[in-house]
């Protein structure tokens, strides 16, 4: 499988917990959601459905209440599905095939892009205030964090340099390789999804090997930091002060400093800048 089909089953998979989650917090019997493809809502997750009608439903662009969600980019409801006037009834055989009322979607927006809709709805017509419309958006907007991660994630791995460059990598390179490196740690810090971080985790090791000239030294000791100390290292490794580092990772400036100071005593270094350089020799930075 490749790199494309693993980012869109990925995907998939974290559409899945959102719409999972949108009936937990919501307390909507039913909710369904679709990535987008070719200019249309494909729907693969649905929950609490009682029958087979929604299965497959795909939603162009403009039709119905998803496709008007879509392009509007913002939340669209139709408290009484079947007489809404404000929306075209192409899907009405599966909406009101499962017998939904009232239908709320929501679309979930990736830096200023629509890259899906997520629904929910019930059998009754239903009011739709904050109670229902917080945590959907809630949801909608952890999905939408949840895949511009993903394809930072994606955009980074592609712009990594193969090994055979990394022998000769300029300056300039390098600078923006730890660069690279020290906005991963950032996101990662901030990520929940076990399957993200361990990619992240495994894109911030090939980006630490590829800073390395040669074979470490036959003296190297073995030195293991915390994941908060390689987090607050590689801020410092790009001149960031300690408030900047606290800004930066969402940390006290008091906790960036303990953190430091504990890097340096596991690195034997009386400064951070010694700390920086004995990380980089062992490996653990770029």
């Amino acid at each position: 499988m490749g790199a494309p089909d693993l980012q869109a089953t990925s995907d998939a998979l974290a559409l899945d917990r959102a719409v999972a989650d949108l009936v937990r917090r919501t307390h909507f019997p039913v909710a369904f959601g679709g990535l987008t493809r070719d200019d249309a809502i494909h729907v693969t997750s649905i929950v609490g459905a009682r029958t087979h009608n929604l299965d497959g439903l795909v939603v162009q662009a403009s039709r119905g209440l998803g496709g008007r969600a879509l392009v509007e980019k913002r939340p669209r409801l139709a408290m009484d599905y079947r007489s809404a006037r404000s929306i075209t009834h192409d899907y009405d055989r599966a909406i009101l095939g499962e017998g939904i009322a009232t239908l709320f979607a929501v679309p979930v927006l990736v830096s200023g892009r629509a890259r899906g809709v997520i629904y929910c709805g019930s059998w009754a017509e239903a009011p739709v205030g904050d109670v229902v419309a917080r945590p959907a958006f809630a949801v909608a907007d952890a999905l939408s964090n949840e895949l511009r991660i993903r394809e930072e994630v994606q955009r980074r791995l592609t712009l990594t340099p193969r090994p055979a460059e990394s022998a000769t990598m300029a300056p300039a390179a390098r600078e923006e390789l730890r660069r690279t490196y020290a906005e991963l740690r950032s996101i990662a810090a901030v990520v929940d999804d076990p399957a993200v971080r361990e990619r992240l985790a495994r894109l911030e090791q090939r980006l630490a090997a590829l800073s390395q000239d040669g074979p470490r030294p036959a003296d190297h000791v073995d030195v293991r930091l915390s994941p908060r100390e390689v987090d607050v290292l590689s801020c410092a490794a790009l001149g960031a002060t300690n408030a900047e580092i606290a800004s930066t990772l969402e940390l006290k400036e008091g906790t960036v400093k303990s953190y430091l100071q504990s890097a340096m005593s596991k690195l034997d270094a009386s400064t951070r800048h010694a700390a920086v350089a004995a990380a980089r020799r062992a490996g653990l930075l770029p």
